[in-house]
């Protein structure tokens, strides 16, 4: 309505205070529906200015009105559910009301009349303006289709970042960073997942007898598995085995399978914390151990590596198994810096003559060639890792000569290094490995294959 007497009621609204921004509703509440229904009422005292008696001026401006006898008489009609209601005026609120309901209505959660208020108010107020745009964004960003999450990787991201500045309080020697920096990583991941995560299955996978081979455990079974064959280091060290036993099986496999039989029911969460204890102390131990301490031999039942190889042996097993709990529970997991993939690649390498060797005593592999000529170079494969981690071998075929020597190469294969580390562990088969090969393919096999046999529970 238009009355003059709006006009003061207007300013006692601002008075009695702003009305409260409203929670969600539906459509229908956003209509006055008691103004609807409110009759409309003449001034106190006198018609309407449409209902004045035909002859009549309007109201005087001092407020007088017509005498009672010149009043039109009619009783007024009574407002029904079909007669059309008035449409509200926008109401008129302070700038500190109106900034106060910016929030509400980018939520599109204020009234009709509030809502009209507010954006009649943007149109001359520049600040607000330009925190209703702000409120905006924001509430476009509570409605996107994409994920609010966290970046998984950054978990990850910050701990090698850490791993790489942070200056270790006791020294680490550079040949056991790379076990330092595995384990590390293995209990990043342990960490974040779930109490039922810790019993979700895993398919362990390796190369024996000229096939695959797979064992089923869990999360917690796998940690078991580490912690076990940890303890031939932790032995060589003259730690406490973490199996209990004064007598107990060499082989990591026979060992595995101990420890295992030893804790039934499987084993749960709280493997870790003992498993993540003797990490720290082999690392602690082999830091404080001398110069001689990375030539300590540590006994795998049917072979023996020094202290530095068994090392980054774990190491390379840590960033295995956790690459297969990762694959367990869904969890983003990195291979191993450049540096220390490189190391695992170059200890494979290194061993690839001695499981050449043994392969050909039990009639799998080709026979060495006779060498007639003194100084005669014998032959080699020349193993081409590329990408991350990579570089250049050369396997030798006719006898244990140094790896890496430039010899007579009758063969070049290459692989990438994640793959070439992928069939040493035995997750993938020698036929499907290599990526490129050329020249002797009996040489190529059989270096593919001792590769696979380094694999092992």
């Amino acid at each position: 309505m238009n009355g003059g007497g709006r006009e003061g009621d207007r300013r006692d609204d601002e008075v009695r205070g702003a009305r409260r921004i409203p929670g969600p509703r539906g459509a229908v509440d956003d209509l006055d529906l008691e103004a609807m229904e409110r009759p409309v009422l003449p001034p106190p005292g006198g018609s309407t200015p449409d209902e004045a008696v035909p002859g009549q001026g309007a109201p005087e401006a001092d407020g007088d009105v017509a005498p009672e006898a010149d009043a039109v008489d009619e009783p007024e009609p009574a407002m029904t559910s079909a007669t059309p209601a008035t449409p509200a005026a926008t109401p008129v609120l302070s700038h500190q009301v109106l900034k106060a309901l910016l929030g509400a209505w980018a939520l599109s959660a204020c009234s009709a009349e509030e809502t009209a208020a507010v954006e009649d108010h943007l149109t001359v107020c520049a600040p607000c303006a330009d925190e209703a745009l702000r409120l905006r964004d924001a509430v476009g960003l509570l409605h996107t289709d994409g994920s609010l999450d966290l970046d998984p990787t950054l978990r990850t991201r910050v701990m090698d970042g850490c791993l790489g500045r942070r200056p270790a309080r006791i020294p680490v020697p550079d040949w056991a960073t790379p076990y330092d920096a595995e384990t590390a990583r293995l209990d990043a991941l342990l960490r974040d997942i779930g109490d039922s995560e810790w019993h979700a299955p895993v398919r362990l996978q390796w190369f024996e007898d000229e096939r695959p081979a797979t064992r089923r455990t869990t999360v917690a079974g796998v940690i078991g598995h580490l912690m076990a064959v940890d303890g031939l280091v932790s032995a060589a060290l003259g730690l406490d085995d973490p199996l209990g036993r004064v007598e107990v099986p060499l082989s990591p496999a026979r060992r595995t399978e101990t420890y295992w039989a030893a804790t039934r029911p499987p084993a749960t969460r709280a493997v870790r914390e003992p498993w993540r204890d003797l990490t720290h102390e082999l690392i602690r131990t082999a830091s404080l151990g001398g110069r001689n301490v990375a030539e300590r031999s540590v006994s795998y039942g049917d072979f023996a590596l020094p202290l530095q190889d068994a090392l980054l042996d774990r190491a390379f097993e840590c960033w295995v198994h956790g690459t297969d709990i990762a694959e367990a529970v869904d969890y983003p997991y990195k291979p191993p810096s450049a540096a220390h993939l490189h190391r695992m690649i170059d200890l494979a390498a290194r061993l690839l003559p001695a499981a050449l060797a043994g392969r050909r005593s039990a009639g799998l592999a080709g026979p060495a060639k006779e060498l007639v000529a003194p100084g005669e170079p014998g032959r080699s494969v020349h193993l081409e890792v590329e990408g991350h981690g990579g570089g250049d071998w050369y396997i030798p075929l006719d006898s244990p000569a140094a790896v890496g020597s430039p010899r007579r190469a009758v063969a070049q294969v290459a692989l990438d290094g994640v793959e070439f580390c992928q069939l040493v562990a035995g997750h993938i088969s020698p036929v499907e490995a290599a990526a490129g090969q050329e020249g002797d393919r009996e040489a190529i096999r059989d270096v593919l294959f001792a590769s696979a046999s380094l694999s092992r529970l």
